[in-house]
Order: C-alpha cells, then structure tokens, then sequence
C-alpha cells in the first residue's frame, strides 16, 4: 500500500474514543507503523466560524441552521480532504476522531442520509475504514458525567438524549456498514479488534 491509509473513529461522547485512539497509535507503531494523528478541529481554517454557528443553533434550535452547521462541517472537511489527507507519508496509517458520522449521532433534525449527501457533492474522502465506538448510553453519560469538563457539548444536555444519540448512531453504523466497537470491556479488547480491523484493511488495499 503506497498511499495513506485513512481510519476514522466515530461516536456519542463518552464512548471512549481518544482513549482508544491513543491506545491504537501505540499498537500500531509498536509494530513499525507510521501513524499520523489528525483531528478536524485542528485542521478546519474556518473553525471559528463554524462554531459560532453551532453556538447560535444552541441557543435558537431549528432547521434551517442545523443546516447550516452540517453544510460548513462538510466544506471543512472538503478542505481536509484537497489539502490535508493528500499530504500524509505514502504508507502511512490516518487516525482521525470524528469525520461525518458524527453529525447522525448529534444533530436534531436533517436526516443523516440528507448529510451524508451534502458530504458526497463536495467529494469530501471516504475513510477506508470507519469504526462506530459505542457503549451503552449510561455507560457513556456516566462517563462524561466523571470528567472535570462533564460532557463539554453545546448540544447534548440529559440522558434521554444520550440515548437517542447512541441509538441514531448505531443505526448509522449498521445502514452504512461500518465496523461496531463495543467499548464497554477491557481497552485491550477494543485495540485489538481495531488493530485487526486495519491490518484486513491494508491487506484488502495491498
């Protein structure tokens, strides 16, 4: 495999996601891969545009700006995909935590399939392969309810919501075929299921 791989982690918060990519890098590098970690709020030029947005939706729900906010996620991640992802070493592995499954999990009213589609008319790249990070909504809430910062979202407020959260989100995955991970045993398990997943992945691609 010549060009990069591309791997994205997709969840509800909560779930467990940069934890495991952490604990991902250092199984793959441990066995001499090249792993670049990316994270799109990093990479988006128009972030803090974007996120005045999504701070406005916050505070005055509706459809038309949730609209608004998918549209600007989906330029940024165009941008990332001309600019970003074609830049990485040849053969190298791109972890990613979040890419446009989120929004399936996150947003109240635009279908998933609706912003899937705004994805693919701005030819915003594919990962590879796509990891859906899931536990059980407690599991989640209760997690993010332990952190110093609680769950840090201008959008999720109660459990109920975690709830149907997690549950748009596992629907995404299997619509779409992406691969599951129950994040809910031992973090080693969960490595080792992605660590399998992209080794398939390169060899499918070799």
């Amino acid at each position: 495999m010549t060009r990069p791989l591309f791997v994205s982690l997709d969840g509800p918060k909560g779930t467990g996601k940069t934890t495991l990519l952490e604990a991902v890098t250092r199984a793959l590098r441990a066995a001499n891969q090249t792993v670049i970690r990316l994270s799109e709020k990093k990479n988006d030029p128009c972030r803090r545009e974007t996120m005045a947005l999504v701070n406005q939706l916050a505070r005055h729900p509706c459809r038309d700006l949730e609209l608004s906010v998918c549209e600007r996620l989906a330029e940024s991640r165009a941008w990332i995909s001309r600019q970003v992802l074609p830049a990485q070493p040849p053969g190298s592995i791109i972890l990613i935590d979040r890419w446009y499954p989120s929004d399936a999990a996150f947003r109240r009213t635009v279908p998933f399939d609706e912003i899937l589609r705004l994805n693919i008319a701005r030819s915003v790249r594919v990962p590879d392969l796509h990891v859906g990070v899931v536990t059980a909504a407690v599991t989640s809430w209760a997690r993010a309810a332990a952190r110093t910062r609680g769950l840090g979202s201008t959008v999720m407020h109660s459990l109920d919501e975690q709830v149907a959260c997690t549950e748009a989100f596992e629907r995404a995955v299997v619509e779409h075929g992406w691969v599951l991970c129950r994040n809910e045993g031992p973090i080693e398990q969960a490595t080792r299921q992605i660590v399998a997943e992209i080794t398939a992945c390169i060899d499918r691609l070799a």
